[in-house]
């Protein structure tokens, strides 16, 4: 699977880009079984970064036409990915405080409403059934790394003292009303999946994989799909660094939901580690940007090793990267040969 991946490529008002449009066909040409979006938000509000990939609205739903048949066109599955940043939203791109399930002054974001957090349910329902109507196979709903859905998981973000905050139960409430929503008004045959993290913004290892396995018990999801920055690292909290994270994960019973992680998954050897430890599929990233054929290219060798970084601006252009997306990538150590 191509990670979804942020790339700033795309118009202010979120509509696809052409820029965009190539980056992820390109992925489709070089093997990917299955394409997702960039992290595409449910809300204006919610919006994380420039140049974001929109999918709130109606009239986005020409560009995600166009890239949905493409990407299938190639033989891949195309996946819409559901995002709202909240606190994480930057007041200066969306124009107003952002939006957190407690106010936060660190970050100067505001409490949303009771309804404003049912609104915001319907808002990721009505994007998924937008996804299904612009051909999409299906949606994965992003509750990781921080953005609002693990802000309402996360016990040291989420203060709120209604029925969305206090015990675990509660506070992934929003997530499991947003799954029942997707389900019920998408139907059986729509792919449903959900990334999770279990590590920072106050996320505990313990209470993720109890999220887990009530989601593989909920019967509504496809897959899940556990991002863990690297997956040979040792949990961050010190009781549970007797085994990886990777092994943490896999010890989940997932029954029929099919598991895909990503973290530093870069090279042939590194797939098939992965996959070996009970994985059902991979989630590739890094490896992707420098090398569009990767799937191709670990099917061919095994022992396929991506090209070295740094490289140059016009080694990613050849590999489908605009300018925008470049000029994203400096901000990574090294990625990119300086000019």
């Amino acid at each position: 699977m191509l990670a979804p991946l942020t790339n700033t490529q795309s118009h202010d008002d979120g509509r696809l880009s052409d820029e965009e449009y190539h980056w992820l066909t390109k992925r489709a040409k070089g093997g990917f079984g299955l394409v997702m979006t960039c992290a595409s938000h449910v809300q204006a509000v919610g919006q994380g970064f420039p140049g974001q990939l929109g999918i709130f609205g109606d009239e986005h739903v020409e560009g995600h036409q166009r890239l949905a048949a493409a990407i299938q066109a190639e033989g891949a599955l195309a996946v819409a990915q559901l995002h709202h940043a909240g606190m994480r939203s930057p007041a200066d791109l969306i124009g107003e405080a952002p939006v957190c399930p407690s106010a936060i002054e660190k970050y100067g974001c505001r409490a949303l409403t009771l309804a404003e957090v049912h609104q915001l349910r319907a808002d990721f329902i009505a994007a998924a059934v937008r996804a299904q109507k612009s051909g999409y196979d299906g949606v994965e709903v992003h509750g990781a790394h921080g953005y609002i859905l693990t802000q309402f998981l996360s016990s040291k973000i989420n203060q709120r003292t209604d029925e969305y905050g206090g015990g675990l139960e509660n506070r992934a409430r929003l997530i499991f009303e947003i799954v029942d929503g997707i389900r019920q008004s998408c139907g059986d045959e729509f792919l449903l999946g959900i990334r999770l993290s279990p590590e920072r913004f106050g996320m505990q290892l313990p209470e993720i994989k109890q999220v887990c396995e009530w989601l593989v018990d909920g019967g509504k999801l496809d897959f899940i799909d556990i991002s863990i920055w690297d997956y040979t690292k040792l949990p961050a909290e010190e009781e549970y660094q007797g085994k990886s994270l990777l092994t943490h994960v896999t010890e989940v019973d997932f029954k029929n939901v099919l598991l895909t992680v990503a973290g530093n998954i870069r090279t042939g050897e590194d797939v098939h580690k992965v996959l070996a430890s009970g994985v059902d599929f991979v989630t590739i990233g890094r490896s992707a940007i420098l090398h569009h054929d990767f799937p191709k290219q670990v099917l061919a060798d095994a022992g396929f090793v991506p090209t070295a970084i740094p490289v140059s601006p016009e080694y990613l252009a050849a590999e489908g990267l605009s300018p925008k997306f470049v000029q994203y990538m400096r901000r990574w150590p090294d990625f990119v040969t300086k000019e």
